[in-house]
């Protein structure tokens, strides 16, 4: 594909390049683009000039910054298309899912540009008659972001809007995967009205230098990052001798439990779009499947052909269920995983590389009889293979689901209601699904325990990362006026 057939080609002319980071298309290994591939200088050029545009936009009204941001949330969705074509080229999912995620994107520009009126302090009763207190909250200062690629436009979206909104400036560095539409959106919000040095993106091979370089700066007052836990703890330490403020979305490992009072039709629905969404390449897909006795084998046959009927292929096919994964790495695991699962007594339904063409396809499978003992127990699979493990009690599952040092998302299906308040609170995880698949929307906090990270983003909540809490006291007020 020429460049000049890329959607969106007038939101990204002025970011291509003759070399530097390639971009590629996963479905079948073509040359999509070039774009700049950033050093250490850009990185610290980048922060001074969000650093100098800091006072403009920080400074401007809330009401000005909520038009801007809702000028940038309608001119995202009026490039829909445009956009969910460039995320299925250069990422791989089906464009069904690509849509949406541009849909799902763009809600955190709308909900943010409003809560950016709503960033309210407080009047604290005072302890003494000649004295008033008043807390207010202000922009943190420059932010950095780091992004994944397997959601290339909301995890900007989901961590730009808020700290635009608080009056921050921002320094992006999205996937070297999945450059493109982190490009177009910038664009995009310039566009609409973000001064251009309020939002960079820094597009780049070399994450590891950026990120020290973002880490280190003593201007940079906030760093958002989501990605590996690994990586995650190694920013939290580049981070430490600035003590800038963290927010960390790290590394899933969500049960998926199916009681033995559920809806199974429901439940085997569920666990299809929660395990196969993007591939399986989410951080809340469901990673371990775990059904009760009772049901095992019903819920089974009904789940084997449901992943059977799954159909996979180029994305750009509306037809399409699965599409590749994201580079030959990513289909090396799933191999090495489903290797080790099924020597260690699993049987392997389904699945495997498909061969015969260019892409990084793998076929949607399931490992029968998963037990503790094998790696994807423990590690993220990030590809469409389901491992079912099978349970007895109530105590059980928990012991099973808890036990993992991460803790973002899980999900079980029941319909008895003491069992779902029980299940629910004993779960140690940042977000719950109760006979639903999802946990994701703007409405919602989204974020984790334990070794998942901390802090979150979407909701009212959101804005709070991204704010300082600032206490005024006021002295000699005096003596109480008379009233009526």
């Amino acid at each position: 594909m020429k460049a000049t057939d890329l959607p969106a080609h007038d939101l990204l002319k002025d970011f291509l390049t003759g070399e530097g980071v390639e971009v590629t298309n996963p479905s079948d290994l073509s040359h999509l683009a070039y774009v700049k591939d950033c050093k250490a200088d850009d990185v610290r050029d980048a922060i001074g000039r969000a650093e100098a545009a800091l006072p403009d936009w920080r400074d401007r009204n809330v009401k000005e910054r909520a038009d801007i941001l809702r000028a940038w949330f309608e001119a995202i969705m009026a490039r829909k298309e445009d956009l969910a074509r460039l995320m299925t080229l250069e990422q791989g999912k089906v464009i069904t899912e690509s849509r949406g995620e541009v849909e799902y994107g763009a809600s955190f520009v709308e909900w943010f540009g409003e809560e950016a009126k709503r960033v309210y302090g407080d009047h604290i009763p005072s302890h003494d008659t000649d004295k008033r207190m008043v807390v207010i909250k202000q922009a943190v200062g420059v932010v950095a972001a780091i992004t994944p690629w397997n959601f290339p436009i909301a995890m900007i979206t989901r961590k730009i809007s808020p700290a635009l909104a608080a009056g921050c400036t921002v320094v992006v560095k999205p996937a070297a995967l999945t450059p493109l539409c982190a490009l177009a959106i910038m664009k995009l919000a310039h566009e609409a009205g973000v001064p251009e040095d309020a939002f960079i993106t820094l597009t780049s091979s070399d994450a590891a230098t950026v990120g020290e370089e973002l880490c280190k700066s003593s201007t940079v007052r906030k760093l958002s990052f989501t990605g590996s836990t690994k990586v995650g703890k190694i920013l939290a330490e580049q981070s430490a001798s600035t003590l800038k403020k963290l927010s960390m979305e790290l590394g899933g490992n969500a049960p998926f439990i199916v009681f033995d009072d559920a809806d199974i039709d429901a439940a085997v629905e569920g666990a299809i779009a929660c395990k196969f969404r993007n591939a399986g390449q989410t951080c809340v897909c469901a990673n371990r499947v775990m059904v009760q006795d009772g049901i095992y084998d019903e819920f089974m046959a009904k789940f084997r052909d449901a992943v059977a009927a799954l159909k996979v292929g180029d994305g750009l096919d509306d037809d399409m269920e699965i599409g590749p994964l994201v580079e030959e790495a990513a289909v090396d695991k799933v191999e090495e995983l489903v290797e080790d699962a099924t020597s260690r007594g699993g049987e392997l339904i389904g699945g495997g590389r498909m061969e015969g063409r260019d892409g990084w396809f793998y076929r949607p499978g399931i490992i029968d009889g998963a037990t503790t003992d094998m790696r994807l127990a423990e590690e993220e699979i990030f590809g469409p293979i389901a491992p079912v493990f099978r349970f007895s009690s109530d105590e059980e599952a928990m012991e099973i689901a808890n036990d993992t040092a991460v803790g973002l998302a899980a999900y079980f299906y029941s319909r008895d209601i003491g069992r779902i308040w029980r299940v629910a609170e004993a779960l140690e995880y940042g977000m719950v699904g109760i006979n639903a698949p999802s946990v994701s929307t703007e409405l919602a906090p989204f974020g984790g325990v334990k070794e998942s990270g901390f802090g979150r983003e979407g909701s009212k909540y959101g804005v709070e990362e991204y704010v300082e809490i600032k206490a005024l006291h006021f002295g000699g007020i005096g003596e109480a006026l008379p009233r009526r």
